[in-house]
């Protein structure tokens, strides 16, 4: 199938904004130095935390697993590199809330020796199920960001028909440029990871899509494409524009179709991963290596040589930053992601986890500019991908109406900050939709926690007050048992003590019987005398 002409489509609002990808793409991904310690957080990805599988003071090897899941939604850990467990405890870690996580430490023994791997040379020779695990026990996640298990993703369920697989190689976000970096250097990976994929969930045709400025992994992609000859999959080319990489909108701009706004892209034939997710599937099934590394990219002006780097899970980001240079002088600002979606860090003394695609070190110096009340202009629903009303979305979350907020779809707002880029008053509105969404999750956790315990409540209730029927119930059986028993051996020695006077009473009878007999005799004989 070929689609060299295919339509494309537009999705509401938007932006065009500078990309700045050129400084960090000048020089090939070179690979990060083996650190000394990893830190591994426990759960790196959405869904339960997996079971620890080591201790302290445990030896492991390169591409061991760390940890289970025992839960659907979830993605083990696996060590990436040989040494030995030194720690296991509480460490901060990059996330928006900066609290501190369940984190594994493990000390590198510079040996970087690998588990026996297990290689599958022809994935099309396994069943989908069997792909499917394989991926799982890999520990794959979505590399685009998300983190959402892909063992789940490509498992869409025996009713969804996938029509499409679309390959997200948008990357819209300014200054990231690993994907594109991976998309240029590792095409062949990726075609491999496409068709594993594609064949898993039994899509006719694949669609990789790719922004316009990214010339050299365009035709890097279609080179392999040709000499393998494949027909079922193809490169589209689309317009550059934020936030065309979001998944709904990308979806969008591929076939002009709508995603439910409480749905799925399965829901209509589709089914979206990134070119990193597709590269991490090729490598767990034909090389037989766990998700143990990625590329991360590191740039920005605060920076001294942007770059883009494949990284362990677990290294610290203090450690690539002195790889690349270290700091400028000026350097302000430590930023995980793009500055669009991106949160800040706190501190470069925190490891890169599967999600962690870019390292942005910022050198503005400036003041944020002061929040004033909202004019009312309309500027961000004009731009809103989603299509929603950014302007009641606020004012509902700033006045903490978590219920009616939710009648205007917040949950559809993907937090691209394009609103706020826009807003004239420089209200953060991002920032109160993503403290909206943490308080309706927090109060639906709290009811969840609420229903169980009233569920538990109720049923140690429903037991105590059957272990007190049953404890009546014995007690009665107890009781009627005692005067059974009671009346029984009363009857039995009531019968014991007759037995033993009986043969007393048998004389006296008896010797009542021969008196009475005597009498008689004597009152006959008299009878008798008389007659005469």
């Amino acid at each position: 199938m070929t689609r060299s002409s295919q339509q494309l489509w537009h999705f509401h609002g938007g932006l065009k904004l500078d990309s700045n990808k050129a400084m960090s793409t000048r020089t090939p991904i070179i690979k990060a130095s083996l650190p000394e310690r990893l830190v591994l957080p426990v759960q790196q990805h959405i869904g339960e935390a997996g079971q620890l599988l080591v201790k302290v003071g445990d030896k492991v090897l390169k591409g061991q697993a760390v940890t289970e899941s025992s839960e659907y939604i979830s993605a083990p850990v696996h060590a990436p590199t040989s040494g030995t467990v030194v720690e296991i405890g509480e460490f901060p870690t990059p996330h928006p809330s900066g609290l501190n996580t369940l984190c594994i430490v493990i000390e590198s023994d510079g040996e970087d020796e690998w588990i026996e791997l297990k290689p599958t040379l022809y994935p099309n020779t396994k069943s989908p199920s069997e792909l499917r695990q394989l991926i799982r026990q890999a520990g794959i996640v979505g590399l685009g960001g998300a983190a959402f298990p892909t063992s789940v993703k490509v498992n869409p369920g025996p009713k969804a028909h996938i029509e499409t697989l679309i390959i997200n190689g948008v990357e819209c976000e300014p200054y990231i440029s690993c994907d594109d970096m991976l998309m240029r250097e590792y095409a062949e990976e990726l075609i491999s990871g496409c068709s594993i994929i594609q064949y898993i969930v039994s899509a006719t045709h694949c669609l990789i899509a790719i922004e316009d400025n990214k010339p050299e992994a365009i035709q890097a992609i279609k080179t392999v494409i040709k000499e393998k000859a494949l027909h079922t999959i193809e490169v589209v080319c689309i317009p550059t524009l934020y936030p065309t990489g979001g998944e709904k909108q990308l979806i969008k701009v591929l076939t002009h179709k709508e995603v439910p706004s409480d749905g799925f892209p399965s829901d209509i034939g589709l089914l979206v991963q990134n070119v990193g997710t597709a590269v991490a599937v090729h490598k767990a099934i034909v090389l037989g290596e766990p998700l143990i590394s990625r590329i991360v990219t590191i740039t920005g002006n605060g920076v001294q040589q942007p770059q883009n780097i494949e990284v362990l899970i677990g290294t610290l980001i203090s450690e690539l930053i002195k790889q690349s240079g270290g700091y400028h002088e000026d350097a302000s600002k430590l930023i995980m992601g793009g500055p669009m979606m991106g949160f800040t860090l706190q501190t470069d003394h925190l490891p890169v986890i599967k999600g962690s695609n870019c390292i942005l070190v910022e050198n503005t110096q400036a003041e944020a500019p002061a929040t004033m009340p909202c004019i009312r202009c309309s500027a961000c629903a004009t731009v809103c991908p989603a299509q929603l009303l950014p302007q009641q979305l606020y004012w509902m979350a700033s006045s903490k109406k978590f219920d009616l907020i939710q009648d205007y779809h917040l949950f559809d707002c993907i937090e691209c900050g394009c609103c706020a880029q826009v807003c004239p008053s420089q209200i953060p509105l991002v920032q109160y939709y993503r403290f909206a969404k943490t308080e309706i999750w927090n109060q639906e956790r709290d009811k969840i926690k609420s229903d169980h315990a009233r569920v538990r409540h109720d049923f140690r209730q429903a037991r105590l007050d059957k272990e007190k029927k049953e404890r009546a119930e014995k007690l009665r059986k107890k009781k009627e048992l005692l005067e059974k028993k009671k009346m029984a051996e009363t009857a039995a020695k009531k019968e014991d003590t007759e037995t033993e006077i009986d043969p007393k009473k048998s004389a006296i009878e008896a010797a009542m019987k021969r008196v009475q007999k005597k009498k008689e005799a004597k009152l006959a004989s008299d009878e008798n005398v008389n007659e005469k």
